[in-house]
């Protein structure tokens, strides 16, 4: 308040109009010697008014005729009704965020805006690629690229348009999606990028939309790419996708027959170490096992640089749980991990099971499961769902050991698999 009455009236007057002073991290343009800005953020995060202002930074210059950094924009969204109604005429569009004496007119007849210096930006529809061929910019604001249905011939006839000026620019405001566009250009060397979560523009945002989309969407991997703005992304060939994954997805469990917590210990016990697996999972298993199902509950997984960190985790998962038994792998650390879980507490069930095939040969028949949909996920999980999605038939494609769905697929094979196998036989002690 004091900054405020120490201003003059031509201050606080111009004020509204100052987005640097309003702007939040991820919409100010980063410095540097950059080609493509590319805003990543979630439903609601401010992406529109970051793309539109920084529009305007290269258009206007210091006096209301005076010439800016850029004078041929190219604006491409989707469809031209969302360029007109979401980029130029949207509530954080480029005419609600002009001053007065700056504001652009709009000619619908040319589909362009032409502002008070002469500057214009020509409206442009992703359905029509072959319309870019041909003008040249030397600035272009891209508006929801991940949804395009052709992305790449847009983007590509573009690229050769923007062509004008000593250092042409291109901002991309987008939600992310698992898309090839996307990914390349944020892959290319020249492009830079923020990122925010619905969360971030919080004060914009009715509470009521925030209760709901968190409710229902929160935990999940599609709430990830629409309300954290982060780039899920699946594999070609994956045991999982991110689809079966949402659509197994689980709100109540029901009362279970059995629970039990799953651990995957590291291989050694220090900073550079891969994480703990710990899953819980519960199943019913009453009728034949062709009826029976489960559901994941918990990743409990955690970066453990000591052996007593890990076993602490895993035990007070089974705790609170209120698990049957607890199942770890035993290849690496033989004894010492039983050992470790009874430091913590002796009365747990335990039992070490030994890995005799492959990571994806044990996945398989677990991932058949839930193309059977017996094995629901609640929320809360993305971490080891985007694992699950990184696991191909030819292994697995994300970064360090996956862990966690180690310990998903040691859970299963407890639960389901193994009993179904054995049934009417002894219980083997191994699995694999």
């Amino acid at each position: 308040m004091r900054f405020l009455a120490g201003l003059g009236d031509r201050a606080l007057a111009a004020l509204p109009w100052l987005f640097e002073f309003w702007a939040l991290p991820h919409q100010r343009a980063p410095e540097g010697d950059w080609r493509t800005w590319v805003i990543l953020g979630g439903r609601g995060a401010g992406k529109t008014r970051a793309g539109a202002e920084w529009v305007r930074a290269e258009v206007e210059g210091t006096g209301p005729r005076d010439p800016g950094r850029a004078a041929r924009v190219a604006l491409v969204g989707e469809t031209m009704d969302q360029v007109r109604e979401v980029m130029v005429f949207g509530d954080s569009g480029l005419l609600a965020c002009a001053p007065p004496d700056r504001r652009p007119v709009w000619e619908a007849t040319r589909r362009r805006l032409v502002w008070p210096n002469g500057a214009t930006a020509q409206a442009f529809s992703a359905h029509e690629p072959e319309a870019l061929r041909g003008p040249q910019f030397d600035a272009a604001w891209v508006d929801e690229l991940a949804k395009w249905k052709k992305a790449r011939e847009s983007w590509d006839m573009l690229q050769f348009g923007l062509r004008l000026g000593d250092h042409p620019r291109q901002v991309v405001t987008t939600t992310p999606r698992n898309v090839p566009i996307l990914k390349k250009i944020l892959h290319t060397p020249s492009t830079v990028s923020t990122h925010a979560s619905t969360q971030a523009n919080r004060a914009y945002l009715a509470a009521s939309f925030l209760e709901e989309v968190e409710a229902r969407y929160g935990g999940t991997r599609l709430g990830r790419q629409e309300l954290e703005g982060v780039l899920v992304e699946d594999i070609d060939g994956a045991l999982w996708t991110s689809a079966q994954l949402e659509e197994l997805r689980l709100d109540a469990p029901p009362d279970f027959d059995r629970i039990v917590v799953a651990v995957d210990p590291p291989v050694t016990g220090h900073k550079g170490s891969d994480e703990c697996g710990i899953v819980v999972v519960g199943a019913v298993t009453s009728g034949p096992p062709r009826d029976w199902w489960a559901v994941v509950l918990e990743d409990a997984s955690v970066s453990a640089a000591k052996p007593t960190v890990w076993a602490e985790a895993a035990v007070a998962a089974f705790e609170r749980h209120e698990a049957g038994r607890l199942v770890a792998e035993v290849n690496q650390g033989g004894d010492l991990v039983g050992e470790m879980i009874r430091q913590i507490d002796p009365m747990v069930p335990f039992r070490g099971v030994h890995a005799s095939r492959g990571k994806v040969a044990r996945a398989e028949p677990v991932a058949a499961l839930y193309e059977q949909q017996r094995v629901r996920h609640l929320r809360g999980m993305p971490d080891l769902e985007d694992q699950m999605c990184k696991m191909t038939a030819h292994g697995f494609e994300g970064q360090g050991s996956p862990d966690r769905v180690d310990a998903l697929v040691w859970a299963i094979h407890e639960l389901m698999i193994g009993p179904a196998r054995n049934q009417g036989r002894p219980q083997l002690r191994t699995l694999g």
